[in-house]
């Protein structure tokens, strides 16, 4: 039996997936995964969460929760999104489990006694304020190419040019704003340029896709020694004696995730030895399903990192990765609003619906998308129009005219023969399509086989031949190949639309399900003429125009009541840096007093000084002041405020001012300090 190993990219437990994710690394892995099952061949299919690194403990921060915590939520909220997906993985692991540990010290262990890592003393930038060193992701600062003044810490986004943070001029902090400053720090290095001649020669040796093949060989031309350890308390220990406070590289401890994910499901299953059977066994097939952000990882810096070891780990044989998939011409992205509700999707359509629609669209070759018009025309043009339509308009009428059971198939005519062996071609066709990872190939195939049955089914009219006893067995020939055609089309929809299918084949009468059955057994089982059938149901609803009209609007009121947040934290003023500091002696002699206005009117030809007639419990005081374009002087008769009451006099507009009131101010915004229950002249401390 042929044994297969497939993983998926581990998501980053740091926010929740979106469609987006699905399409590049996990709905194609478990439609392969679904269909080797279907094979019968020994399959395994991991994942995880990838629960380490800087930005967990940035994002913790700012939830005010601690790293643990914080992987928690969203390791909850993506593996249910997965089983909501019918994502059909036999194990998925985090990496914070007590047993990636191991695997993690022997990885960098072994590279490290067999020469592939070095320790080096380097300058990194450090903040002061956040007490921490600083990731490029986290450091701003003026390009060293141009002068930008809002470059990134690898990137510039006015000039393009790439760098080091450490090459930036007055470099900062991006969540702080603090100044950074170079710190002498110790880090190990994988000298992942040692390994440049035996990866070209083994990725020589790849038939994967060009868009790979061709980003991966230039990639390996240039590989340097990378750090592989962070200055952080959240992460693996370097299993070194010299190495306190510091923890390994979440790039570097994520990829083992597959390998202790194995280990961890062979312990759950009660057999801890059998990971070996996958990873140590050559024989093993192993796949890995990735998006292509990931592809440096897998195809060069994972293999290298087991090509350093002591152990004879599985290199990957397959590696799919797809391009991107964005959603309306833009890319997902939950900062920006643009994104899809998924509580709310799964409230209105089917995993199902949408499982197909992305498969019909998968990002193999190039990038795609979801649109919400496509989604509505798929859904309703070919998972209904199609699929539907010949799984309802079959059934239906079998239990009109046959009683609700499978006719017998006698004389066949030419039309029927050719029929027959266009099904068969066609699942010969599809089968290859989920062998070699043509997933937006295979939905073409299987909306084909049903428009093939439809037009079948029109051909031969059997509604006319029910009319004349002497054309009965032509019309049950019919309906029996319609309903070898349905029982392939559940079969080879099983992958993609697994609900669905499994639907079909119980209203075919089967009592087992498609899975224990298997896709040869099922091809080659002849129709089991007499077996009653279950009532038919509808299997897909239409989706009116006024609902993806919602959707639509609901996508845009998102985007923009984001952008709006953002335009206003962009647009808020700049807090001013606090003065020198005084003594309390200092601040005993302000003496501050409530006061009440009893009268108030504008100073003319001034737009913003007014006239303050003020009762402050002592005596009755005049003020002048400069808050006429915030409050109209009728609606300040009555308040009670706050003045400086020892303050000199001061002559304004040809009006002398005895005193100061006190008003908050933040860029142009200005609102006075005011009491309800207070009495004039009481102190103010």
């Amino acid at each position: 039996m042929d044994k297969i190993l497939i993983t998926s990219a581990l998501p980053y437990a740091n926010g929740p997936l979106h469609f987006g994710h699905i399409a590049g690394a996990y709905l194609p892995a478990d439609c392969y995964a679904r269909f080797q099952r279907l094979m019968k061949r020994d399959v395994l299919f991991i994942c995880g969460s990838d629960e380490y690194g800087i930005a967990i403990t940035l994002s913790a921060e700012l939830a005010k929760c601690s790293p643990k915590e914080h992987v928690d939520h969203f390791h909850i909220i993506n593996r249910d999104f997965f089983e909501k997906l019918q994502i059909s993985f036999d194990h998925y692991s985090r990496t914070t489990w007590e047993g990636h540990v191991e695997p993690t010290h022997q990885f960098f262990l072994d590279l490290l006694t067999n020469g592939y890592i070095e320790a080096k003393t380097t300058e990194q930038l450090y903040s002061e304020k956040d007490d921490r060193f600083l990731a490029d992701r986290y450091v701003i600062g003026t390009c060293p190419r141009c002068g930008f003044e809002n470059a990134r810490g690898d990137e510039c986004p006015k000039c393009g040019a790439s760098y080091d943070a450490t090459e930036m001029k007055f470099p900062r902090s991006k969540l702080t704003d603090a100044p950074l400053s170079l710190r002498p720090t110790k880090h190990w290095f994988l000298r992942l340029d040692l390994f440049k001649d035996r990866l070209k020669e083994w990725v020589s040796t790849k038939r994967w896709k060009p868009n790979v093949i061709n980003f991966i060989e230039d990639y390996i031309n240039h590989l340097h020694p990378r750090a592989i350890t962070r200055d952080m308390k959240w992460g693996i220990d370097v299993p070194l004696p010299d190495a306190e406070g510091k923890v390994l590289y979440v790039w570097f401890d994520a990829p083992i995730g597959y390998i202790s994910a194995t280990k961890e499901w062979a312990l759950k299953t009660n057999q801890p030895e059998k990971w070996k059977d996958y990873w140590l066994d050559e024989k093993t097939k192993l796949v890995q399903f990735i998006g292509k952000d990931n592809i440096p990882f897998h195809a060069s810096i994972f293999p290298a990192m087991v090509m350093g070891q002591n152990q004879s780990y599985k290199l990957v044989d397959e590696l799919p990765a797809n391009e991107f998939y964005n959603l309306e011409g833009r890319q997902f992205s939950k900062s920006d609003g643009w994104t899809i509700d998924l509580e709310e999707f799964f409230k209105h359509y089917t995993p199902d619906q949408i499982r197909y629609v992305i498969a019909a669209n998968a990002p193999e070759t190039a990038d795609s998308e979801f649109s919400w018009k496509d989604f509505q025309q798929r859904c309703n043009g070919e998972l209904l129009g199609k699929y539907g339509n010949l799984v309802n308009r079959v059934l239906v009428f079998i239990h009109t005219r046959c009683q609700g059971v499978i006719p017998n198939c006698e004389a066949l005519e030419a039309i029927d023969r050719e029929f027959l062996k266009n099904i068969k071609e066609l699942c010969v066709e599809i089968s290859d399509c989920y062998e070699n990872f043509k997933l937006r190939r295979a939905s073409q195939l299987v909306m084909e086989l049903a428009q093939l049955g439809n037009i079948y089914f029109d051909t031969k009219k059997p509604w006319s031949d029910a009319k004349q006893e002497e054309n009965r067995a032509r019309m049950e020939t019919t309906l029996a190949c319609c309903i070898g055609c349905i029982k392939s089309l559940a079969l080879i929809s099983s992958p993609i639309i697994p609900d669905t299918a499994e639907k079909v084949w119980k209203m075919l009468g089967h009592n087992d399900s498609i899975q224990e059955r298997g896709w040869k057994k099922i091809l080659s089982d002849p129709l089991e003429s007499g077996q009653k059938l279950k009532p038919a149901a509808i299997l897909f609803q239409k989706i009116e125009d006024v609902h993806i009209e919602k959707e639509l609007e609901n996508l845009q009121k998102l985007s923009d009541s984001q952008m709006n947040k953002e335009k206003k934290i962009e647009q808020a003023p700049a807090i001013q840096p606090l003065k020198a500091q005084i003594s309390i002696e200092d601040v005993r002699k302000i003496d501050l007093r409530t006061a009440k206005i009893l009268k108030a009117e504008p100073i003319p030809k001034s737009k913003k000084l007014v006239r303050l007639h003020i009762d402050i419990g002592l005596e009755e005081r005049t003020i002048v002041a400069g808050i006429g374009e915030k409050y109209k002087p009728e609606d300040l008769i009555g308040r009670q405020i706050v003045v400086v009451a020892n303050l000199q006099p001061a002559t304004l507009m040809g009006v002398e001012s005895q005193g100061m009131l006190l008003a908050a101010k933040l860029g142009g915004e200005l609102e006075l300090i005011t009491f309800e229950n207070s009495f004039p002249g009481a102190d103010v401390s």
